[in-house]
């Protein structure tokens, strides 16, 4: 899988990056990927058991039935010549043995928050912050939330300086999209730094 964040088609013209979708449980990973997806996105969703629900924490997200077990794909032209490939990531820590397969060679990352219960990103937001790999927040407005601004939710994760948070409906394609293009712009200055820096190291080069 990390041969998809460079791939070229045969004329050479089209780039194809790969970009994590991480987060919670419930937060809305497999919706962003379903409503930005240009293809039928893959989905790896099994029902809900009893014997989850005793370690799943579903408070504030009680009416989800389903969850991820492995990861969602799906696929995006951001404009000609430059598609991205989605992986969404499973929420439950149960399954985080599988985040570091998913992460190979990923240009970077969206972290979806939910503010009734920010607190599910901070493995997400310390996972990526550890190996250096480029991500941005994107605070998913469900109805009824508490609205938080950018900087409210940033100090409140205590994010690094620069890191992005942007404000979306991970149920909208055109706001998904705007999500990833942001990422696609702030991962690919991140990169391009690294490489003007040889003390620091591109986690994905």
């Amino acid at each position: 899988m990390d041969s998809v964040r460079s791939d070229r088609s045969v004329d050479g013209t089209a780039l194809a990056l790969k970009i994590l979708v991480a987060g919670g449980f419930g937060v809305g990973k497999t919706t962003l990927v379903g409503s930005v997806s240009e293809i039928r996105p893959l989905r790896t969703e099994e029902q809900l058991s009893e014997a989850g629900q005793l370690v799943d924490d579903i408070d504030g997200v009680e009416k989800k039935t389903t969850t991820t077990v492995a990861m969602d794909f799906g696929r995006i032209t951001i404009r000609s010549g430059l598609a991205v490939y989605l992986f969404g990531t499973p929420g439950q820590d149960r399954f985080w043995f599988l985040w570091d397969e998913l992460a190979t060679g990923a240009l970077g990352a969206v972290v979806l928050a939910d503010t009734r219960r920010l607190q599910d990103c901070f493995p997400a937001v310390d996972y990526f912050e550890h190996r250096s790999i480029p991500f941005l927040v994107a605070v998913n407005c469900f109805p009824g939330s508490r609205s938080y601004g950018p900087h409210e939710v940033a100090r409140a994760l205590d994010l690094d300086g620069g890191t992005p948070v942007v404000l979306c409906d991970a149920r909208d394609k055109d706001s998904g999209k705007e999500v990833l293009i942001r990422l696609v712009e702030y991962a690919g200055r991140m990169h391009s730094a690294r490489l003007l820096d040889p003390a620091e190291p591109d986690p994905v080069g």
